[in-house]
């Protein structure tokens, strides 16, 4: 069987807003917490006792010393994640909401991550990724050939596709770099906002799923917040999971915990609803506050 989860992609510094806000202009100041999407999810898998491996770029600086610290006092292993002298570590700017969380992107290291080696790629049940590292090179050429040797060694891949024009840029290619993903089938998890960036525009949420109904994917969830989970695997039909009532304290990271945790039944093969029960129960403890 193999070993672990490998996630590649990005670790930066989140500057969380102390208070809930409404925007980043009410926000007075920040807390300084390790993020990223890619870490945020290996964490969380860790938290669903999963084994994981990060592979990412940070600043050979103080923030970048205070992100391994972190990770290290949280038992993650941090020998992939590659420091880079000449760079500063990437810095998010999030502002704590009950919704979907605002943020200003100051990027530099974590692009330059490191080319994933076979030994490194062939100990992976499943090879993991986001819209925001594939958004810029090179990272997007180290994630692409991970990829491509995953398929070829029968390994499966999984993308959030956390799609933001305000890290891709206007005018992009990020069309052409989601339809190219595609020939590898992967586990795909998407949220309501995530899709309606993408393609521009408001979409109901029956809209969103006709969108994504030609997508070639092994399994695909289409995260609604407070409206629960749609779900369907390969050819097959939409499924719904409503969502749990909890009392939101914070729901900055909740779709990385919900994708951990559907990850790590997957590792253990349960069946897709299975899958989708402990991806909601995991964003439950993050909004929650448990986590």
């Amino acid at each position: 069987m193999k070993s672990y989860i490998l996630a590649i992609g990005e670790l930066l510094v989140d500057a969380i807003s102390t208070t809930t806000v409404n925007s980043l202009s009410e926000a007075k100041a920040f807390t300084i917490v390790a993020g990223g999407s890619p870490a945020n999810f290996c964490r969380f898998l860790n938290y669903c006792q999963t084994p994981s491996r990060l592979v990412a770029a940070v600043g050979e600086d103080g923030l970048g010393a205070q992100l391994l610290q972190q990770l290290k006092q949280e038992g993650m292993d941090t020998r992939y994640i590659s420091r880079n002298k000449n760079l500063a570590t990437s810095l998010i700017v999030v502002g704590k909401t009950i919704g979907t969380p605002d943020f200003i992107p100051y990027r530099e290291a974590d692009r330059f991550i490191t080319p994933v080696s076979s030994s490194l790629l062939s100990g992976a049940a499943l090879v993991h990724t986001t819209a925001f590292a594939l958004s810029a090179e090179p990272a997007r050429k180290v994630i692409l050939n991970a990829f491509a040797a995953a398929a070829t060694s029968g390994i499966p891949v999984s993308i959030d596709w956390n799609y933001a024009e305000k890290i891709w840029g206007p005018y992009n290619d990020a069309p052409a770099i989601w339809n190219e993903l595609q020939q590898y089938a992967p586990l795909i998890k998407i949220s309501m906002d995530d899709i309606q960036r993408f393609e521009g525009r408001e979409l109901t949420e029956s809209e969103a799923r006709c969108r994504l109904d030609k997508i070639r994917c092994r399994a695909i969830c289409l995260t609604c917040g407070a409206n629960g989970v749609y779900y369907r695997v390969s050819e097959g039909d939409w499924q719904h999971m409503p969502a749990k009532p909890v009392a939101v304290k914070d729901a900055t990271g909740a779709g990385d915990a919900f994708w951990a945790g559907f990850i790590s039944a997957w590792f253990q093969e349960f069946t897709i609803e299975a899958c989708v029960a402990k991806g909601m129960d995991s964003a439950v403890c993050k909004l929650s506050g448990q986590w």
